[in-house]
């Protein structure tokens, strides 16, 4: 899947990835928010740090962009403040996804997303779920992903997405200035996959879908996070390296490995590191 954040805004961008499996849209609330001012993105050494701040047209206007878009699979990305608020974008965006994503992970969006707490995603999760009659996936963060994904499952989540980005700064030497206008960001690309494999394993026990997300350029990137036991992944940095037919050229790499080594079905390495837990 596409991840979202990653050309998900408008409908000309979305079906750049018809060949992905899904497209996860930019993450959506009730009004417009401008996000945070620039600048909003350097790529560092290992990764790209971003804090665009949750730029959005408020799901009103963006359902129009989405309407009758060429695009069979997408998902509608949402975030909120409130249980209210949640509930308020994921009826909206119903008639337009297959499937919800609420955003409990975005580390740069001062009272959103990794902000919300943890007491509250159960209940929030719950009364999402009764309100729509589609699938709710719940994104999270590194902090205490085990805590909250499991607040998730008592919710009645269909499905946990991990990791988001990592909250993380820059600081340019010459002048002693952050680099960011919000001064932290979040920090995705390949340093973060290490993290994102080790939190798809940890929540690879509950027993509801796993979708792994963070640092995935290759076959071989994809190959691991399903051995932690990921049921799907989503790829966003790495269009940034490898262009809008990554989706395709990973389908290829998976099938060449698994070739080399003898799999005819990806249920076959699906959790197989989970044995040795």
């Amino acid at each position: 899947m596409l991840a979202s954040g990653i050309l998900g805004t408008t409908k000309e961008s979305i079906e750049f990835f018809k060949k992905a499996g899904a497209v996860v849209t930019k993450s959506i609330g009730m009004e417009e928010r401008k996000g945070h001012p620039n600048p909003t993105f350097v790529e560092l050494e290992h990764g790209i740090l971003n804090a665009m701040g949750l730029p959005n047209p408020g799901v009103e206007e963006y359902v129009k962009e989405i309407k009758d878009i060429g695009i069979e699979n997408i998902i509608g990305s949402i975030f909120g403040k409130t249980t209210e608020e949640f509930i308020f974008v994921a009826k909206k965006m119903e008639g337009y996804v297959k499937a919800i994503e609420m955003n409990m992970s975005c580390p740069h969006a001062q009272g959103y997303g990794d902000a919300f707490p943890t007491a509250q995603i159960r209940k929030t999760v719950e009364r999402v779920k009764k309100s729509v009659e589609i699938p709710v996936f719940v994104k999270l963060g590194v902090e205490n992903i085990k805590e909250r994904a499991e607040e998730a499952v008592k919710g009645g989540a269909d499905g946990i997405v991990a990791i988001n980005t990592i909250k993380a700064m820059a600081i340019d030497i010459e002048t002693s200035m952050p680099i960011l206008g919000n001064i932290y960001g979040g920090y995705s690309g390949p340093a973060i996959k290490p993290i994102g494999i080790r939190c798809v394993y940890e929540l690879s026990s509950l027993g509801i879908p796993i979708i792994g997300v963070g640092g995935i350029l290759t076959g071989k990137d994809v190959i691991e996070y399903l051995m932690a036991g990921a049921s799907a992944v989503q790829i966003g940095s790495g269009i940034y390296y490898r262009g809008k037919e990554i989706f395709e050229k990973i389908c290829l790499e998976i099938k060449e490995w698994m070739k080399e080594h003898g799999y005819t079905k990806l249920q076959q390495i699906r959790g197989i590191a989970g044995k040795y837990r």
